[in-house]
């Protein structure tokens, strides 16, 4: 059952699961699931095509599932999910996708901190951190457990890798690899995130071989195409060397500078 305040406008069209708490004022709107034990702070607005998982926490005054700001955008049924157990703090913006994606995407456990900007067809993968007032154009793709750091803007088409730590108040506008740290105006490559990759159980022998292979990358004469030939050829085929090759395959934009 579900606890709605008075106050509250809940579609009767919207599917609620059980123990979902609606706080003050909050506008939920027809074409909107909420999974089980989800909690909407004052002045929530749910728009059509909001998909909440389970355990869900939505911040006061927050809106989820705005039209895309994108000029080609005609109305299409598109939708923004977010998965399970994740936080999104106060006063956040959330837009759903265009025919591009059809959604813009929210992983599991991911903590989304107060003013944070996710625009349309963004796919953001399980347990990110997004600090304050991150602002990010459309089609951004960031991999699992990254961090964000505070006033970061991120350029659309943007791919950021998973572990990977951006500093704050930075212009992220070209693609950032996994396992690495972002910092510096223009950004660049700082060296392993050594401090996350050593919190999350990587052993000190996979560090060194991740610091072995973006030295190939960032610290050498050698074009991103002639490192990662390199890096096949000298460093071990582990499951991150194999994540660092596959990102670089799929960089659209370039690597920020080394």
């Amino acid at each position: 059952m579900a606890n709605i305040h008075p106050t509250a406008m809940v579609s009767p069209k919207a599917e609620l699961g059980t123990e979902v708490e609606i706080g003050p004022m909050c506008t939920v709107n027809e074409d909107v699931i909420i999974g089980d034990n989800c909690s909407l702070g004052q002045g929530v607005i749910l728009e059509n095509g909001t998909r909440l998982g389970q355990n869900c926490h939505i911040g006061h005054y927050s809106i989820l599932s705005c039209p895309p700001q994108d000029l080609k955008f005609k109305n299409e049924k598109t939708y923004l999910e977010v998965g399970d157990g994740t936080i999104i703090r106060e006063f956040t913006t959330l837009h759903r996708g265009t025919t591009f994606h059809y959604k813009t995407s929210i992983g599991k456990n991911c903590f989304i901190m107060t003013y944070v900007h996710v625009a349309h067809d963004c796919i953001i993968r399980d347990n990110v951190i997004i600090a304050n007032a991150v602002n990010m154009g459309g089609h951004v793709e960031i991999d699992a457990n990254a961090t964000i750091g505070g006033m970061t803007a991120i350029h659309q088409f943007v791919k950021i890798g998973q572990h990977s730590f951006i500093g704050g108040g930075l212009r992220i506008n070209k693609d950032v690899p996994p396992y690495i740290r972002a910092m510096g105006e223009p950004p660049r490559y700082g060296g392993t995130n050594f401090i996350g990759l050593d919190r999350k159980g990587f052993s000190r022998e996979v560090i060194l071989e991740i610091k072995r292979a973006y030295k190939l990358i960032f610290h050498s004469e050698y074009t991103v195409s002639e490192a990662a030939e390199m890096i096949g050829k000298n460093i071990n085929m582990s499951d991150e060397i194999q994540n660092i090759l596959d990102f670089l395959k799929r960089s659209d934009r370039g690597l920020i500078r080394g």
